[in-house]
């Protein structure tokens, strides 16, 4: 019996915002001082064109998700949310210390974790702190994740005063069954709240997420949850796969019994249905797990050419330098990646004692900056292409491993180029691994990412 196209490449794969992905970093050739130095470098190469972005790590939620892969800190205390902001300032200060100009702020994005976890007075504590030392770019690009149970008005107004247009909310799965499951109890008239505050405010971006895969879902119960967001037709979806990494994330995500999760091939079935459904009713698919409206930046940065993916997921603008603050933040220098205390406590001594709390991260070296951006291409213009200068010595091999898939209609592969189809689209991440020069040489022994589909 012939197998599907499902059951011959569900296998376990990153997601692709980093290459290296995390698990290949190179950590005994890391070091803080050779961070600063990329930091200073890429900053000066970039600053006064470009700018930065920020990316500001809140990790406090009151209630645990299990279908949470997030570093977060479970706590109904809010007593912890001003000792934590001012060590992000003080984080912030350490990184300024490098700079020989005032950065320009170009992107900045407040993930989490659960921002508005946080007080909308604290919030602008933190901004005002934090744009004091900025000049802010043209056209900037300021975005947060909102929970929908306890996202208020003042949250919208106050973010929005203070210059953010675009608003994130994680609603999931509407289904009772669904929701108990993954320990996300949400109405469909709090997300109908804090869509329309954020559209009367005048924020021009909206974003719901969807995720299909999870416990007890069914065709019936995704389309019931798609139809319903389609409602208040947000300006962009992310339609996420469940990524099961329990054996990463601990008690978490084994809150509810495994047999409970579709199939690979149910699963897919989730994925080709809702995006059929979501096409039919006006949302184009951008990249990987992504749709948008038309007049959607994030649409519109696709057919520019400029869509840019990152640790933060898809953008809609490109910037070389990425800073991440807070609690396992990750940052991006372009020529280094790395990553932050991943507790609480450890990450506030590290800024404490007046040092960048980065723990691990990885130098690229010339044949990783090749590879990135090959990955890089694939996952935002599901394409690339080689020349003398971005070919590399497995590159006859990659395209040789990519023949089978050609074969199947998933890719198209010319002289120079290899052009993934509509119907490859879904598998992305698989045509992405052939290009994974670290994986490749050091296949894991244990399952360390989750699966493809």
């Amino acid at each position: 019996m012939k197998k599907s196209l499902v059951d011959k490449y569900n296998i376990p794969g990153p997601r692709y915002t980093s290459y290296p992905t995390v698990p290949y970093w190179d950590e005994e050739g890391f070091s803080e001082n050779a961070w600063e130095k990329s930091v200073i470098k890429s900053f000066k190469e970039s600053n006064s064109e470009q700018g930065i972005s920020i990316y500001i790590h809140l990790p406090f939620c009151e209630a645990l998700c299990t279908f949470c892969a997030c570093h977060k800190r479970i706590t109904k205390q809010h007593s912890v949310e001003t000792p934590y902001l001012e060590s992000v300032i003080k984080e912030w200060q350490l990184y300024l210390n490098l700079f020989d100009e005032k950065p320009k702020l170009k992107e900045l994005h407040l993930g989490g974790g659960t921002p508005t976890f946080f007080s909308p007075a604290n919030l602008k504590t933190l901004l005002d702190a934090l744009f004091s030392t900025v000049e802010i770019a043209e056209n900037q690009e300021f975005s947060f994740e909102g929970h929908p149970n306890n996202t208020t008005k003042e949250h919208l107004q106050v973010l929005f005063d203070l210059g953010f247009t675009r608003v994130s909310f994680g609603v999931q799965d509407y289904d009772p069954v669904v929701q108990k499951a993954i320990n996300r109890i949400q109405p469909f008239e709090n997300v109908k709240n804090v869509t329309e505050w954020a559209r009367e405010i005048g924020y021009k971006s909206v974003s719901h997420d969807l995720i299909f895969g999870l416990p007890h879902q069914n065709w019936e119960k995704v389309e019931f949850s798609i139809k319903r967001t389609l409602e208040l037709k947000p300006d962009r979806l992310a339609f996420y796969s469940y990524a099961h990494v329990p054996w990463i994330k601990g008690v978490g995500q084994r809150g509810f019994d495994e047999n409970d999760l579709p199939s690979g091939e149910e699963k897919r079935i989730l994925y080709e249905n809702g995006k059929k459904l979501l096409e039919e009713l006006g949302y184009i698919e951008v990249g990987m797990d992504h749709f948008s409206l038309e007049h959607d930046d994030l649409y519109q940065s696709l057919k520019s050419g400029n869509i840019h993916r990152n640790f933060m997921g898809y953008s809609s603008s490109k910037t070389q330098l990425m800073i991440g603050l807070g609690m396992s933040a990750i940052s991006d220098s372009w020529y280094a990646f790395a990553q932050n205390d991943k507790t609480v406590e450890a990450y506030q001594n590290r800024v404490e004692e007046g040092k960048i709390p980065v723990v691990k991260g990885h130098i690229l070296n010339e044949e990783d900056l090749k590879i990135r951006q090959h990955i890089l291409n694939l996952m935002c213009r599901l394409e690339t292409s080689w020349d003398v200068q971005s070919a590399f010595p497995e590159l006859t091999n990659a395209i040789e491993n990519l023949k089978e898939m050609e074969s199947d209609g998933l890719i198209e592969i010319s002289e120079n180029k290899i052009k993934i189809t509509e119907k490859g689209r879904a598998f992305t991440r698989n045509v992405a691994m052939t290009f994974d020069l670290r994986m490749l040489r050091n296949k894991p022994e244990t399952r360390i990412f989750s699966m493809t589909v």
